[in-house]
């Protein structure tokens, strides 16, 4: 042994000559940080936090146990297009559940009606949903406020309901007694049993609804509705997207404005009330534009010159901002107006782009001087293919005979609007009108809408403060009159619907097989997104990242990679097939980017208008592998009390019946397995690999048990929580600490969202464990969701593999929570060793000429001299090295979330707080930085005008770290910090318009009614007769269109 001590001791000094000639060689030169003491400091860093993070986490003992069952098991490879098959009819057959509960209820309803007499002096007292439980003074109910018991259910997130009864709105214009509500409301009791019925055959069915065309809503389960601040509820029925969806078929308008001098004032104003009406009854179905007209034509718009634009809500909050812009003066000149619209009508028609269904023009003005009856018949007649809806704006009636003459000669319908009280319940006539067809026909229409946030309503305000917005698609059917009577004029009764959270399409969607990037996502005939991990409010803590309205937001805009639209594209056309492409998934409250390729496999959803596609990433992410254990072992292993499963995956079924809804999931599974619960729909598939990974990851916590047992172990309580979790959503969690010493309370529970399974994303510790090269760790310091509160904790995490090749699944992944003061304690004692025999060290990180920083693969800072730097991007501290890093490719620079212009805001309110809402003015790049893997080690000078700046940065082995040291005598001014702040970028005017211009491939509804030849035409909301055409010239013309 002494000849091997001499032997070692002649290595080691041979070893610190080389060290010595490359300090001598630096001291030469611009570079003064000698890289081989760097990387020894690396390397006792590295070696020193890996061995903590092994020994506490188990991931050794993991990996063992989960080889010596690999003979066991078996992988398979996902066949993508199957899975997507299969998750399709699981959603087809939920989605009709859905639709044959809407149905029931239009039957009801029309039968009930068919039933019903009216009587103009009916006296009913119904339970009216602002009024009930609501006392006088005396202590009396008041007048429709009689008692109402309201109790807390769980399906109904708590909020205080009635599950027996239905209760009423009536919107705070309108009277709650008028005899057309109270006679729809007596009828319409009748839907009560059919709701309760509805909730007995589908436990899982949530807000049941009747829309009346009057503008009462009765709604199921009975609520108790608040009116704001101003002792209003603007909410009406008749605007929501549900109801005009089902109401009325796909339509291209055009508004006219009259701008003319005699407009000015409250005529103006009232005018622009009346157009921002009508967009609020316009869908994405519909096509629009607006002309301002006086002697001259003034496009709202000037871009839009002759063409139309789809109505989602960018475009009409576009057209709102314009509308502010309106000023009247001069004559007006309609017949120039009328010519330019039937025109534009007829060209965007013929380029095939628009509804190809119902056409209208409206018209708001204060008059008109003539019938304009030779531009209708050039234009119009005699087959009548654009209605015309006229509203006088104006106590004046000087001009209504013509106003209403043109209306009733072009199948639409006249209304005066005095007051700006009038414009919306006399905007709603227009829907009445263009329904006939459709009620004429019976045709029930099942219509679905995309994802939305209906903020208006009592249980979205309700959950918004402690849950968050609830998304949801509705699923509705118009309801018509069955009177014989009545057949010709086509009488809308109104609409009725159902919600269905988004997070129930979620539950049809198994997450374990789609890996732990995967995901699934649904799409409208329009591309817009019913269901995308990506549709969720953006993190308000960032400034410039606002909550979105989720409304109308394109597929496009979350998969924005695809340039080309090809995977939209071809799931707007309901294919079935498969697309590739590199994606850059931001992850960590959008700071950080994974960067990988999916693999997209779609195929429509029949019977609905949606297409549902799965990603899976490339790798691990498209192979499964199934193990198997006996029941009694699995059961006994689930049932330990460091396991816990992911609260929002279906292991079973849960909601389907009253008595499972207090059962968690793990309570269910014993159930099932057991035997006491037949009727409990399970996923067998699952549970078994559930059982499976209780089973193989069952021994880590007797490991954990005796690290924590063993008082020299741990000693200074750096290591505060060991954790796992498996690709079955199974996780084990040890505190090496009290519970009330956890430097972090919050990490790893419910309100921790992203490091817990969640029902569309694994944690954010799994996701990034799992794009490490196996066998190492990932270390991060979480963001703190409050920008003052810096984060004092390091999380460290690595996956475990089945096997040693690129096929393997990745079967779970375990971590730790260390202190981050251990953690910078560990990396300052590292870096104050030193290669020299004597013990004095040629550099040091105390020394003042340099600066020592530990940064990650996504550049941010988890160790720096100044404490305040932990957790900022290094770009922002270090601006010229970080940008010397991207030159030498040591650091890529990527642009993700490139979100198209769109409307965002993050009030709950809509109408009252639309001055709110601003426009994002053109695009928006968020950059995101990663290192390159295959660089180890970099040394680099920079020159700053009249100095050299010299770095090196070394990688921390088995490790995402780089530790970074750099000279600090040269302070490189003149090179800006780089920052990971939004970059805008500005479009010209023609590139802008270009855009607004531009149409995406959409779907049209199957369906169109957009005239019945036994439609009658003179419900107009003229004079029957027609009595007040000026001229009598025109009479035997008109008589004859209508008898066509």
């Amino acid at each position: 042994m002494p000849g091997l001590g001499r032997a070692s001791a002649g290595l080691l000094a041979l070893f610190w000559a080389g060290v010595c000639l490359s300090l001598v060689a630096v001291a030469g030169s611009e570079q003064q940080i000698p890289l081989a003491v760097v990387k020894l400091w690396a390397s006792a860093f590295g070696g020193e936090i890996r061995s903590i993070a092994a020994k506490y986490s188990g991931s050794q003992l993991l990996q063992k146990k989960y080889k010596e069952y690999e003979k066991d098991v078996t992988v398979e490879e996902i066949d993508g297009l199957q899975l997507v098959k299969k998750l399709a009819k699981n959603m087809e057959e939920m989605f009709h559940k859905k639709s044959e509960a809407v149905r029931r209820l239009v039957e009801a309803a029309e039968d009930a009606h068919l039933k019903h007499e009216f009587d103009a002096d009916l006296q009913y007292e119904y339970f009216n949903a602002v009024l009930i439980n609501e006392r006088d003074e005396d202590g009396n109910f008041l007048e429709l406020g009689k008692e109402f018991i309201l109790e807390p259910n769980d399906h109904f997130n708590n909020l205080p309901v009635n599950v027996t009864l239905s209760d009423v709105q009536v919107p705070t214009n309108m009277y709650n007694k008028d005899p057309a509500i109270v006679n729809g409301v007596f009828w319409s009791e009748s839907l009560n049993k059919v709701f309760v019925d509805n909730f007995d055959r589908d436990p899982s069915l949530i807000w049941q609804y009747f829309g009346s065309a009057k503008g009462f809503f009765r709604q199921y389960p009975g609520i108790k509705w608040e009116p704001d601040e101003n002792g209003v509820i603007a909410f009406d029925c008749r605007n929501r997207k549900w109801y005009i969806q089902a109401a009325t078929s796909p339509k291209d308008v055009v508004i006219l404005v009259d701008v003319s001098g005699s407009m000015k004032g409250l005529r103006l104003t009232i005018a622009k009330q009346t157009v921002s009406s009508i967009l609020d009854t316009l869908g994405d179905d519909d096509f629009f534009n607006i002309i301002a007209y006086n002697e001259e034509l003034h496009y709202v718009e000037p871009c839009l010159n002759g063409t139309l634009v789809q109505a989602d809500r960018a475009n009409k909050e576009h057209f709102r901002e314009h509308l502010d812009k309106l000023f009247a003066k001069g004559i007006g000149m309609l017949d120039i107006a009328l010519v330019e619209a039937f025109n534009m009508l007829s060209d965007f028609n013929h380029t095939g782009q628009g509804s190809i269904c119902s056409q209208a023009i409206m018209l708001i003005t204060d008059g008109a001087v003539d019938t304009y009856d030779a531009i209708f018949e050039k234009y119009n007649w005699p087959d009548r293919k654009v209605r015309i809806f006229t509203y006088l704006i104006g106590r004046e009636a000087a001009f209504a005979d013509n106003l209403k003459w043109m209306a009733c000669a072009n199948k639409g319908f006249f209304t005066q609007i005095s007051t700006l009280a009038d414009v919306q319940e006399n905007v709603m006539e227009y829907l009445h009108v263009l329904s006939r067809p459709k009620v004429i026909d019976q045709e029930h229409d099942v219509v679905w809408t995309e994802a939305y946030v209906d903020s208006t309503l009592p249980q979205a305000q309700k959950l918004a403060d402690d849950q968050g917005l609830v998304l949801m698609t509705t699923v509705a059917m118009p309801v018509f009159s069955k009177q014989n009577e009545t057949r010709s004029k086509g009488i809308l009764l109104g609409v009725v619907g159902t919600d269905v959270p988004v997070k129930e399409l979620l539950k049809t969607i198994p997450k374990y097989k789609l890996g732990i990037h995967g995901y699934a996502f649904a799409i409208t005939n329009n591309g817009y997104i019913l269901t995308h991990p990506e549709l969720r409010p953006l993190y308000e803590e960032v400034k410039k990242r606002r909550k979105p309205n989720y409304s109308s937001v394109d597929l496009s805009e979350v998969e924005w990679e695809d340039r080309d639209d090809v995977l939209r594209n071809a799931m707007v056309n309901q294919k079935t097939g498969k697309f590739s492409m590199e994606v850059k998934k931001t992850v960590d409250k959008g700071k950080r980017v994974l960067v990988m390729t999916n693999d997209y496999y779609y195929t429509d959803i029949k019977g609905t208008p949606f297409s549902l596609g799965v990603a899976l990433s490339r790798g691990h992410g498209k192979y499964f592998f199934r193990g198997n254990v006996t029941i009694e072992e699995g059961l006994t292993d689930l049932e330990q009390p460091d396991v816990s499963l992911a609260d929002e995956w279906s292991y079973c079924n849960t909601d389907l019946h009253p008595e499972h809804r207090q059962m968690t999931q793990l309570k269910a599974i014993q159930n099932y397995l057991m035997g006491k619960e037949p009727l409990l729909p399970c996923d067998k598939e699952l549970i078994q690999e559930v059982l499976f990974d209780a089973v193989v990851s069952a021994p880590i916590e007797a490991y954990w048990t005796s690290l924590a047992l063993n008082k020299s172990e741990n000693s200074d309580k750096g290591v505060e929580v060991a954790f796992l979790g498996t690709r079955t959503g199974l996780s084990r969690v040890n505190l090496f600490v009290g519970p009330e010493q956890l430097t972090n309370q919050d990490f790893l529970t419910a309100g921790d969202k992203e490091n817990i399974f969640n029902a569309d994303h694994f944690p954010l510790w799994y996701r990034r464990a799992a794009e490490q090269i196996p066998g190492s760790f990932v270390y991060s310091i979480p963001f703190s969701t409050e920008t003052a509160n810096k984060s004092n904790v390091v999380t460290a995490s690595t996956a475990i593999q089945l096997l040693d090749d690129r096929k393997s699944p990745v079967v779970a992944a375990v971590g730790i929570q260390m202190k981050l003061e251990f953690f910078q304690r560990k990396f300052w004692t590292a870096s104050r060793q030193c290669t020299s025999l004597d013990g004095r060290c040629s550099i040091s990180c105390d020394d003042e000429n340099i600066n020592c920083y530990l940064i990650d693969n996504n550049g941010f800072i988890l160790v720096s001299e100044d404490y305040t730097q932990t957790g900022n991007f290094f770009g922002e501290v270090e601006g010229a090295v970080m940008n010397k890093l991207l030159i030498m490719g040591s650091f890529k620079r990527f642009l993700v979330e490139f979100n198209l212009c769109n409307w965002w805001h993050s009030d709950l309110t809509t109408k009252a707080q639309r001055l709110k809402q601003t426009l994002e003015p053109c695009d928006t790049e968020y950059p995101a930085f990663v290192s390159e893997r295959t660089i180890k080690e970099t040394t680099g000078n920079i020159d700053c005008d009249d100095c050299f700046k010299s770095f090196v940065i070394q990688q921390i082995q088995n490790s995402n770290l780089f530790m970074v040291v750099v000279s600090n005598e040269c302070d490189c001014e003149s090179v800006l910090p780089i920052t990971m702040e939004p970059i805008e970028i500005r479009y010209n005017e023609s590139l802008k318009c270009e855009r607004l211009k531009s149409h995406k491939i959409r779907r049209r509804p199957e369906s169109c009614h957009g005239f019945h030849p036994e439609e009658n035409a003179r419900e107009c909301g003229g004079v029957l007769g027609l009595s007040a055409k000026p001229t009598l010239l025109v009479l035997p013309l008109l008589l004859a269109i209508f008898s066509r």
